[in-house]
């Protein structure tokens, strides 16, 4: 099945509570929705792609992976970024756990599995 989905990228090497986690997966998935408002100051049906259509109308299918480090969170971005596929940081404002902002993970898309799969198809899932 030719699905679109989302990749969440979380950094392992800093520690968070699960709710922590799941609060930055959270963010990380809303990215998408929230920079598409903020940029059109509405949902502009028509500016959607048809893999973003075909994910807001279907099942907000999310997979959430893993990297070891800041460095390798960066790399998977720069190589969204070079194909043309919408990644957002997501840097924690460092108010609870943390002690300075922070950034946690990395979501990408929604978009089709064939693309998203040659940038993050060798990540463990969380």
């Amino acid at each position: 099945m030719n699905e679109p989905k989302q990749i969440i990228i979380v950094r392992r090497d800093i520690k968070m509570t699960k709710g922590k986690l799941a609060a930055q997966v959270a963010h990380a998935s809303m990215a998408f929705l929230s920079n598409h408002l903020r940029d059109n100051k509405i949902l502009s049906w028509f500016k959607l792609s048809k893999a973003e259509k075909e994910w807001i109308e279907n099942s907000f299918v999310k997979i959430v992976v893993g990297v070891d480090s800041l460095e390798d969170l960066l790399k998977v971005k720069n190589e969204a970024d070079r194909r043309g596929i919408k990644a957002y940081i997501i840097k924690d404002e460092g108010r609870t756990e943390f002690k300075e902002p922070t950034v946690t993970c990395l979501g990408i898309g929604p978009d089709y599995p064939e693309l998203l799969s040659s940038i993050t198809g060798h990540l463990k899932l969380l």
